[in-house]
């Protein structure tokens, strides 16, 4: 799911080697980076230069990506990799995790010391992260959560370079 799979301090993560790697175990690779990657190709998709995942929910793109993950789910077992360790700062949860829960999938995230956690989980602790009181999510009141999400995603959501500090990227 990252729109750009490599990485040069974890090269194992590059999408190259790690598909060939998965490959050996008899594991497909499918690069959906492109659908459901958190970096944004279009100026619409940014919001002060900042990534905008409310945006991004709505491209026909990303509804592309999410059928292809669902349709998959009947007949394979499906893991959605990123980065990022703690699912909060990660548009695979808060993004795209969060679009497959609506939609009715189960979503579940391991966590750095290997346990699970579900959507509903996230959604509370990210709730306790926004300074919001837990509550039953079922009643209704959505609005406290969307704007936890919202906070929490221009927070973390990849943010574009201002001109000038690209200028002094490229004379380096």
């Amino acid at each position: 799911m990252r729109s750009a799979p490599y990485s040069r301090h974890f090269p194992h993560f590059s999408q190259d080697l790690l598909k060939s790697e998965l490959q050996m175990d008899g594991i497909a690779y499918s690069f959906l980076g492109k659908e459901l990657g958190g970096r944004p190709s279009g100026s619409q998709y940014f919001c002060e230069g900042v990534a905008d995942y409310e945006s991004m929910a709505k491209a026909p793109e990303f509804h592309e990506g999410l059928k292809r993950v669902m349709d998959g789910s009947v007949k394979y077992r499906i893991a959605l990799m990123c980065s990022e360790r703690d699912p909060l700062d990660c548009h695979r949860c808060l993004l795209v995790g969060r679009a497959l829960s609506e939609q009715g999938v189960v979503v579940k995230h391991i966590l750095p010391d290997g346990n699970a956690i579900d959507q509903e989980g996230i959604e509370q602790r990210l709730l306790k992260s926004n300074d919001q009181q837990e509550m039953d999510l079922g009643n209704g009141n959505r609005t406290k959560l969307a704007d936890a999400y919202r906070a929490r995603a221009r927070r973390v959501a990849y943010a574009e370079q201002p001109q000038s500090a690209q200028r002094r990227t490229a004379a380096s």
